[in-house]
């Protein structure tokens, strides 16, 4: 009903609908962000190979949410991501001071989407809140790859 009125209220005009229901996707991630997420799952991605692993734990308000087909896909992806940009922080909060990359390729939520290169990790996050209606969360992450002496571990 909202791609519905989004697009009445905007004469047709799709560009200016999902523009719209971008906004409102973002403002109740807002509304949202200070709701407790104890709930949730570990995702683990092993990339073609088994040269690359990645695991998060991705939160959310219930465990009803977390068994959803929506947010175990939003677990996976965010793990296919962490698997292939190699992010050091989860948030710009979270960026080490003495960090010489720029945030866009240090923090897993700024950094834009594997698949969709339009959207970042944060929109993917927000889109889901939208469509859960529960704070979604990452935790923390661990990326693993052979022959590195350490894993990248955020979060913690």
């Amino acid at each position: 009903m909202e791609c519905r009125t989004a697009l009445l209220n905007n004469g047709g005009d799709f560009e200016k609908a999902l523009e719209i229901l971008k906004k409102q996707a973002v403002a109740k991630a807002e509304k949202r962000s200070q709701r407790t997420v104890k709930q949730g799952t570990v995702i683990t991605y092993i990339h073609t190979g088994g040269r690359i692993g990645a695991m998060v734990e991705l939160n959310c308000e219930t465990d009803f949410v977390a068994r959803t087909d929506i947010f175990k896909e939003l677990a996976h992806n965010i793990a296919m991501q962490i698997a292939a940009q190699e992010p050091v922080c989860i948030s710009k909060e979270d960026m080490p001071k003495d960090s010489e990359l720029p945030p866009e390729i240090a923090c897993l939520l700024l950094q834009p989407y594997i698949r969709t290169p339009e959207l970042t990790i944060q929109d993917l996050i927000n889109e889901a809140i939208a469509k859960t209606g529960e704070n979604i969360k990452v935790n923390r992450f661990a990326r693993f790859e052979l022959g590195q002496s350490e894993c990248r571990i955020a979060g913690v």
